[in-house]
């Protein structure tokens, strides 16, 4: 089974979690992706849909799936999307597409998050994919060396600009052996908007794809 069949199995098996009268909150990324277009083939079925980016939001739109603005949809249901790290508590790490605030936004939103991804995103401890961090512009140089202090090495995402307007550090080196703990004190940085650690609010289910179909960690 390729990585991509691997996405889809999971895919498949968050469907399972969509209820009538719905509304759904979803991610961003390839994973979020297969999601939504399996999301098409019921969209009959749920009253509407909140998405954490433009991309989401248009592709939902193409598949003729009714988009909400989140001010407007009252707390979600559920929220289904990918990550780029997971550990067995089901803490992730978000943002490998630049949308980790408004994903962290929509999470912080609903009842119940239901992350999706292959099985090699589970990991004993976090770090080896670098850590997104959306920043604003003129905070740049100064979170740099804050993070240089923390152990990590940033790297500005060139040629890169979130929905929100600001920039992405990319954060290489660390290991995140205490998520909750990293997350908030990334969070007290003035000039951060959101850390790609999600800690504070981790998964509900983590929805593996391996060789032999979905596996489920609650």
């Amino acid at each position: 089974m390729t990585q991509d069949e691997m996405k889809i199995a999971a895919a498949e098996a968050a469907l399972e979690y969509v209820e009538p009268g719905m509304i759904v909150g979803i991610g961003t990324g390839s994973t979020a992706n297969h999601f939504i277009d399996l999301l098409a083939t019921v969209k009959g079925k749920i009253d509407g849909t909140v998405a954490s980016s433009v991309a989401s939001e248009e592709r939902l739109k193409g598949h003729g799936i009714p988009v909400m603005d989140l001010n407007n949809s009252g707390q979600l249901s559920i929220y289904v999307d990918g990550a780029d790290e997971s550990d067995k508590h089901l803490n992730l790490i978000k943002g490998g597409g630049g949308a980790l605030t408004r994903e962290k936004i929509v999470a912080g939103a609903s009842d119940k998050f239901i992350c999706i991804a292959d099985d090699t995103k589970l990991v004993d401890v976090m770090g080896k994919f670098p850590l997104p961090v959306e920043v604003i512009p003129m905070a740049r140089s100064y979170i740099a060396r804050e993070i240089v202090k923390m152990g990590g090495r940033p790297e500005l995402r060139e040629g890169f600009t979130t929905d929100n307007g600001n920039i992405i550090l990319d954060v290489h080196g660390l290991e995140i052996m205490e998520p909750v703990k990293m997350e908030d004190d990334f969070n007290k940085l003035a000039g951060v908007v959101t850390v790609g650690i999600f800690a504070r609010r981790p998964a509900d289910v983590l929805i593996l794809g391996t060789e032999n179909g979905a596996k489920v960690l609650t």
